[in-house]
């Protein structure tokens, strides 16, 4: 008997965004685009092992925290860039505390309250950076974000409602002119507005020599724009192609939303020197990035050696370094390939990708007799699992709080702060 047609209560909200409910037989369905309280009918029902995924065939009663998305795309497109724009502001903050809460008491076996969330003072408008893919239909280039439902379909973007208003500026310039980007099925288009308010177009990817930059720079003088056209072709260095002189590291990863950034970086930086006045301390910065962190402990006075595998961000880090006469230590590498060597610090900062630690640095970190540690996490999952791999204790943690970094997304920043001070070193032999 099939499933399709059944009406379901949307229940909750899932960590990957996706509404929950249960089937009449009881097992766990996800339903994209739902919301709490929403009664709807599903199609395209499929059962997997434990749970099954489902889409809408028909809302029948909306829930309280619906409301209607404010970008055509979201619905007409089926844009994968967002999915929460049809839940209200207080619904996405709910659910973003409990989705982290829920993951430290579920998997990190912890017992904490959800965290209170620091909002983005934006809620639309405020990626710094949006990627565009390309996709080729002969000598027409559509170019455009992923079709959350078919992710092999591209939709040509009109514009973003997350992304700040200068990426919109740019695209509107440069899309009568997408046809002169270079071909290639591995193609992708970074617009992207730096920390100073510099404008970059830079392209990743592309087949053979790339003629077409010099137009897309005109296209941009024409609309009164002042941009860099940087080409980073496959295998290849990055390099200016047209627009405005600018150094490389200003294409470089800065975070999406600045200003929930620049909250969690004083934020970092506090907990890093809380309780460390009076001593020069040892502070060890790992996945660094372009040393925002590294750089104001640094200026501090703190002993600071910052690990980074982007060789770019580094000499970034360097030259800022350099230009506020600071000492600051700074490695180009894997932190697996130099924690060993590193590992006698005061505080210990750690903001790794999505995938979290590998066993290899919390093993060696889980062994430090007297640190702090400041964990900055992108995915609530893979903190939960590392907490657990290092061992730690619900009463160790000083500071457990989240970050709006990314409204309309069910994605979200979290800062926890392990406090290993009055830890006690045991010894081989008084080990039971």
């Amino acid at each position: 008997m099939s499933d399709d047609g059944e009406v379901v209560t949307i229940e909750s909200l899932a960590s990957g965004g996706a509404g929950v409910t249960h089937l009449s037989d009881g097992m766990i369905a996800f339903v994209p685009r739902t919301a709490p309280g929403d009664r709807v009918r599903l199609r395209a029902v499929k059962r997997r092992r434990r749970h099954a995924e489902a889409q809408i065939a028909e809302v029948s009663a909306a829930g309280p925290g619906r409301t209607e998305p404010p970008c055509e795309h979201f619905s007409a497109d089926r844009c994968g860039g967002c999915q929460w724009q049809h839940l209200t502001a207080e619904v996405q903050a709910a659910a973003r505390t409990r989705i982290v809460g829920d993951a430290l008491r579920r998997i990190g076996k912890l017992d904490l309250p959800d965290p209170p969330l620091v909002p983005s003072p934006r809620a639309l408008g405020y990626r710094t950076t949006i990627t565009l893919t390309v996709r080729w239909r002969g000598d027409h280039a559509v170019v455009g974000f992923h079709d959350a439902a078919d992710p092999d379909r591209i939709f040509k973007l009109d514009s973003c409602a997350i992304a700040r208003p200068e990426l919109n500026e740019l695209w509107h310039a440069l899309s009568p002119v997408a046809s002169r980007l270079p071909p290639g099925d591995d193609v992708r288009l970074k617009l992207r507005v730096s920390p100073d308010g510099s404008r970059h177009v830079i392209v990743d990817g592309g087949e053979g020599a790339w003629t077409g930059a010099e137009r897309l720079g005109k296209a941009l003088e024409d609309a009164g724009l002042v941009a860099t056209v940087w080409w980073h072709p496959g295998g290849g260095a990055l390099r200016r192609m047209a627009g405005a002189d600018a150094d490389p590291s200003a294409a470089g990863f800065d975070q999406v939303n600045a200003e929930v950034a620049a909250l969690l970086r004083d934020a970092v930086v506090e907990e890093a020197a809380r309780r460390q006045d009076g001593k020069t301390a040892r502070v060890l910065d790992l996945y660094a990035g372009a040393g925002d962190t590294a750089l104001p402990l640094a200026k501090r006075g703190f002993n600071v050696t910052m690990v980074e595998m982007d060789a770019r961000a580094v000499r970034r880090a360097e030259g800022r370094a350099k230009d506020a006469g600071v000492a600051l230590t700074c490695i180009a590498g894997q932190v697996e390939d130099h924690l060993a060597k590193l590992l006698q610090a005061d505080v210990v900062i750690v903001n790794p990708p999505r995938t979290g630690l590998s066993e290899e640095v919390t093993g060696r970190l889980a062994v430090l007799p007297s640190c702090r540690l400041v964990y900055v996490s992108c995915d609530p999952a893979t903190l939960a699992r590392d907490l657990v791999r290092l061992g730690v204790g619900a009463s160790q943690i000083s500071t457990f709080r989240a970050y709006d970094m990314f409204p309309q997304t069910s994605h979200v920043e979290t800062l926890v702060v392990v406090d290993r001070l009055d830890r006690p070193t045991v010894r081989p032999s008084d080990r039971p």
